[in-house]
This record gives structure tokens, C-alpha cells and sequence, in this order.
């Protein structure tokens, strides 16, 4: 079993005493975010196949993963370096500093451990069509050599990010918009010339109507990469986890609301002020990251069994 940890949330940046106190545990509980039932998950060697770690901050992180590769588990990590004003990332770290967390990675663990995601692509008043290859390449300049791949994806508007965007708009006085298909695929071609210049491929997350000439589907739960990282073959089935995904299947172990860095596009933040009380709310010490109580009290300390991974 492949652990994604996680995509609802920044595991690395806010919840790595958590998460290492749980694979000393050598277990921790979820909640599945649509039928609510609470599960058991194991995080033993023996069942867990290898790590995905998702992040906009590896620092706090950093020396857990070599911890993490003492203990035998290989893992890649997904690192979103976007560099958007901060109208957009409110408390996202500084771009400089995440471009030294991926050559510390790469150096420490291998370029094929590291994923740079620019992701999402928003476009906005201050952040134009125009402006994002030139921010694009300064990145991939200053990350060459750390990873051969780059993943984005163009934002999704669901009501809680239209509603996000909107009152940020207001707050700091600029507009948004979602550009068109065409727009959007010319816009992934420039950059992926850009990203093969820098020794990277442009992978498309789960959007295969944005594709464009240099790009490819993106695999972001990918057990052939982690494969090779950890040296043996893994044995995993491809299953998306929506439609145009791509990814091998997984279980996330994370938990919606729950990441405060306030980015005003996230679709897995209804808004910052209740991530921000979670992430305070938050016990280290407990078996889940965030558990509802209705949920886990009707457990009554019991854990149903794993389902079939996402």
C-alpha cells in the first residue's frame, strides 16, 4: 500500500511530530471525508509499500526524512514552489527558501525523491498569462538539477475557492479570471519548452484536455518512481482518485480544513480562520491528525476495515 500524505493537507510543514509519532505508533486512524467512517491504517514496514509526502514547506521536515529512510520506508515528496505575491499564498515560505529545502533533498536522497509542482496556475490581475512563464523559468533555473519533472495543473473554481478568490480580490484590490482551453493549453506548451530546458518534463495533472505539444500525464502517486527510489519492484494498480487522474492507488492520511498557510485558490480549505483553529485544536500525540467527534465516538475505540485504497 502507497501512503499519500497528504493532498488534503501540508503533513511536512504543520503535522510531522504527528506523523512520526504515528509510525512509531505503527498506525494511525482516518475518516473518510465523504461517508465519514473512521479506519484503521497501518504504517508498518510490512504494510506500506513506500510514502508520498505533499508540501509548500519541507523545512520543519527535513530531518525526518532521514529518520524515515533509516527506518526502510522510500518515499517521494511533491514540493509546490509557486512564488505568487501574497495576496494569494498568505504564509506560504519564501521561494528562496524552498528552492534550497529541494537541493538539500536532492543532495541528501537522490533527484528522482523530488517533484517540483507549480500548481495550481491561477491567472489574475496579478499574476497574468504573461507573467507566469517569466516566474516559471526563474524557478526552474534555480531548480535544475534537483528533479527531472514538474507538475501543474490549472486552477478549479469550485463555490469555496470562487468564494476565496473573491473576498481576497476585494481585500487587496485585484481580479481573476479562468481563461480559456486554448489559452490554457498555449500557456502549458511555453512552459514545458521551458521546463526541457531545464532538464524537466511538464506533466499535466489530471487535466488532459490542457495537454500540449512537450507535456505529459502526470502521475503523482507513482509506483514506478518509487520503485526505483526504493530499489525493488512495487505492485500497485493504477487508480485515479477523480476523473483525468492518473495516479497508482493510495491511501491519504490527511484531513480537510486543516492547513493554515492560507492560500486563497486551495480546495481543500473551506477558509483560513477554521484551518488555522484545527491546526491549533490539533493533538500530536492522537491517533488521527483531526477527529470528529461524532465520528470517532461512534467507533467507541474500534476501526473498521481498510477499504480498498483510494
Amino acid at each position: 500500500m502507497i501512503i499519500s500524505a497528504s493532498y488534503k493537507t501540508d503533513i511536512p510543514a504543520f503535522y510531522g511530530a504527528w506523523f512520526m509519532n504515528r509510525l512509531k505508533a505503527g498506525r494511525c486512524r482516518m475518516v473518510n471525508p465523504y461517508g465519514r467512517q473512521v479506519y484503521e491504517v497501518p504504517l508498518t514496514t510490512d504494510a506500506v509499500d513506500g510514502f508520498v509526502f505533499w508540501t509548500k514547506n519541507l523545512g520543519p521536515f527535513l530531518k525526518s526524512l532521514a529518520t524515515i529512510r533509516r527506518r526502510g520506508y522510500p518515499f517521494t515528496v511533491h514540493y509546490t514552489i509557486n512564488n505568487y505575491p501574497r495576496a494569494l499564498e498568505y504564509s506560504v515560505t519564501d521561494a528562496k527558501r524552498s528552492i534550497a529545502h529541494m537541493h538539500r533533498l536532492a543532495e541528501g536522497f537522490g533527484p528522482r525523491v523530488a517533484v517540483w509542482r507549480y500548481d495550481p496556475i491561477l491567472v489574475s490581475s496579478l499574476t497574468p498569462v504573461d507573467w507566469h512563464p517569466n516566474n516559471f523559468e526563474r524557478l526552474a533555473r534555480a531548480l535544475e538539477g534537483t528533479t527531472d519533472e514538474v507538475v501543474v495543473s490549472f486552477a478549479h473554481f469550485y463555490r469555496k475557492t470562487r468564494r476565496n478568490l473573491d473576498a481576497a480580490a476585494r481585500a487587496f484590490r485585484f481580479h481573476w479570471r479562468d481563461p480559456g482551453a486554448d489559452e490554457k493549453r498555449a500557456l502549458a506548451g511555453r512552459l514545458a519548452g521551458i521546463a526541457k530546458g531545464f532538464g524537466m518534463r511538464l506533466a499535466i495533472c489530471s487535466q488532459p484536455a490542457y495537454a500540449a505539444p512537450g507535456t505529459v500525464e502526470a502521475r503523482c502517486i507513482d509506483a514506478a518512481r518509487l520503485a526505483e527510489v526504493a530499489g525493488r519492484p512495487i505492485a500497485a494498480r493504477l487508480k485515479g482518485n477523480r476523473p483525468g487522474c492518473a495516479c497508482f492507488a493510495s491511501r491519504d492520511i490527511g484531513e480537510y480544513d486543516t492547513c493554515p498557510h492560507g492560500c486563497v485558490y486551495c480546495y481543500a480549505v473551506q477558509h483560513r480562520g477554521l484551518a488555522q483553529r484545527r491546526h491549533k485544536e490539533h493533538d500530536s500525540e492522537g491517533a488521527f491528525l483531526f477527529p470528529p467527534p461524532a465520528a470517532a465516538a461512534g467507533m467507541r475505540g474500534r476501526s473498521r476495515r481498510l477499504p480498498p485504497p483510494d
